[in-house]
Formats: structure tokens, sequence, C-alpha cells
């Protein structure tokens, strides 16, 4: 197999910095990190680049004027693929947002599909609900959400044994301790979210086997000091993870930046976009489970005001936290693209640009604006 090497740039692996050295890679995967350069090797200038793991995001439910709720389909997956791509997206989880059960078991398919047809940039399927709390419901249809049943369980645990990675936000109100506990222990990712849970029953629920909080902060029970709620729960967990969207709307910078500062380790604070359809077009709106979703000054909105979604790109929220809350640019890349990885158990494969990894990255020039795209090791036209 010839290798291709990436010359002149510097290069991030997810951990340190190298100078003076070429990234090598060998089919789809990262060969080494070396000061030579294998005899016959295609080379690809980068003069003047950072070259940087490529982002993962574990919440994306749509682009390139799909929504995946709407277009439950390799081709839709395929789409949005594409459209988050050219924002540094080389990893993404389709997400489909409540729905009916025909469009959940389509959404199912399709992810069993992607995965057969080897469709670029997918990593598996994230199923919002419909298993959450009408109490926190956000912009999901109260009409559509309901409890956790067996013929529910049976067909998650189906798919994760079949197929991939699977990821479903839960809330304590509507799936058992038991329910959870057994999805965890065929590997499916489990993350709480739109739930009122208090914080004990939240730091419950991580010990049975959820790992993660879906979108800090938004659609769950908040830090009081009496009553930490689930938002306290995951700052205090060492275990659980926690995805955060970046966009000046969901979450205030100061409120960001305290948790930040605050999670315990190892589980980490990544980044999520939540982006909808609109991301790569101009829109000026969508349906959402027949409702109209208004875009305007960079926020998505229900008729009522009720936030639908977020309007922004992989690149954007990883320079939105590095330029205002003053992050380093290394951190604010593991928050894209290593934390994620590890929050689904597979940051020994994703995440990083070291040997025997996906050989997913970009560059960036100077203005950290995107040069170029690599997933699997093939630069995207």
């Amino acid at each position: 197999m010839s290798a291709t090497a990436i010359t002149g740039g510097r290069i991030f692996d997810g951990r340190d910095w190298h100078d003076d050295k070429s990234l090598i890679v060998a089919g789809d995967r990262v060969a080494a990190i070396s000061a030579d350069v294998p005899a016959g090797a295609r080379r690809i200038g980068a003069e003047g680049a950072l070259i940087v793991p490529g982002f993962i995001d574990l919440q994306v439910n749509g682009g390139g004027g799909v929504m995946f709720n709407s277009e439950p389909t390799p081709e839709g997956i395929a789409r949005m693929a594409r459209a988050h791509a050219r924002f540094g997206t080389t990893k993404l989880l389709p997400t489909l947002i409540t729905d009916t059960p025909d469009i959940t078991a389509e959404a199912r398919k399709a992810g069993r599909e992607a995965i057969a047809r080897k469709i670029p940039g997918f990593l598996g399927i994230h199923l919002e609900g419909p298993h959450l709390s009408v109490a926190r419901k956000g912009a999901h249809d109260p009409a559509l959400i309901r409890r956790m049943e067996a013929a529910d369980l049976d067909a998650l645990r189906q798919y994760r044994g079949e197929t991939g990675l699977l990821l479903t936000t839960l809330a304590p109100e509507s799936v058992s301790r038991q329910q959870v506990m057994a999805l965890a222990q065929v590997g499916v990712t489990i993350s709480l979210g739109h739930t009122d849970t208090t914080c004990a029953n939240a730091l419950d629920y991580f010990e049975a086997g959820a790992r993660m909080s879906t979108h800090l902060f938004n659609a769950m029970s908040p830090l009081g000091h009496r009553e930490p709620g689930l938002v306290g729960a995951t700052i205090h967990s060492g275990a659980a993870f926690a995805g955060i969207i970046a966009d000046g709307f969901h979450v205030d910078p100061v409120a960001m930046g305290v948790a930040l500062r605050a999670k315990q380790g190892p589980g980490r604070i990544f980044i999520v976009t939540d982006a909808m359809s609109t991301i790569g077009t101009d829109e000026a709106g969508l349906l959402l489970n027949g409702r109209p979703v208004f875009r305007e000054h960079g926020r998505l909105t229900l008729a009522d005001g009720t936030l639908a979604g977020a309007d922004i790109d992989m690149l954007s929220s990883v320079l939105y936290v590095h330029r205002t809350l003053g992050l380093p640019l290394d951190e604010v890349i593991r928050m894209a693209s290593l934390y994620p990885a590890e929050a689904m158990g597979v940051g020994d494969r994703y995440g990083r640009l070291m040997p025997g990894y996906a050989a997913d990255f970009i560059l960036l020039d100077p203005a950290l604006s995107i040069r170029s795209v690599f997933i699997d090791g093939v630069e995207l036209e």
C-alpha cells in the first residue's frame, strides 16, 4: 500500500504539537508522524497550515437542507455528512429528534445501511428521545414523548448488536434504572437529557450505566444550591461526559466557563452543534414534526420563541470557545475531537492523529479557516 505524506505543516496529534515533521497516511489510517518521508510516498504540501484531528459531532439533526427526521435514509445521512464536512466534521452521529415509532424504525434502518455502504463521515446514530420528560421537552413534540416499553428496549439492543455505535438520550422519568443497565450491558451509549431528575437520581443513573448528558444546561434540571439537578450531577461526576452547544445563545459564556473549570474528570465536556438542516444553506427556516422553525440572526426558534436546535457548524463552535472563552486552541480542538470520541468509547480509534487511528484530519490556515479536509485518508473535493 503506497503512503501519502502531508508535509510542511505544524501537526497536533491530539496531545502534543509537532514541528518539522510529516503526517504519514497509509490507506484510511495514520501510519506515523515522522521527520522522514517514505520512499515513493505521494506528497501533499501543507506549508503554513495547522494539521489537526477532524471534528466529531455527536448531535447533528440536519445539514445541507436535510433533517434526519424528514429524510431518515442513507441518502439523507450522506447529504448531512457532506454538508458538515465542509466545516471540519469528519465523523458525526445523525440525530433523530423525538418522532413516531415508524420514523424511529426508519432511522435505525438508515443507520444499518449507512454502515453497509461505508458512507464517509458516518459514525453511528443518535436517538434523542422519544423516552424523555414532557416537563423538559424543549422543542420536542410532547405528543410523541412516551415511556420505554419492552419492544423499544429490544429494538435498541438489536440495533447495537447488529450494526454499530448507538447513542440515545433518555430521561429517568421515562426509562427505568434496569432498562439503562440492560442497554449499557450491550454497549449502547446512554445520555441523560430532557429531564427534571434530581441530582441524586442522576448520579444513580450514571452508576447504572449512563455515560453523559445531552446539551448541558439546556432542557434539564438546573444547578441549585440545595438541589444541584442534572447540571450539578454531571459536573460533579468523574465518569460523566457532557455535550455543550457553543453558539452563544444556548449557554452564556460565563456559565460555560464555570462548568469547564469545575468539571471533574476523566469525563469531559465536549462540543456539539445540535445543528439543523440550515447548515450549508440559505434556508429561511424548516419544519420540525410539522411545526415551523424560524431562522433569524443565528438562532432557530419555534413560534413561541423556544430554541429549536442550533444554526452553527463545528468550526464556528470551536472558534467561539477559543476566542470568547480564551481556551487554548489545542484544548478546544480536543473538545471537538478527542473528548467526543472518548465519550462514545472509541477514543482508541478516533480523535487523535496517532498510528492506527482513522486518517481523519483537517488543514487550517493561520487565520483558522479550513484549507482542506480528509476523511479516512481521502481529501474532500
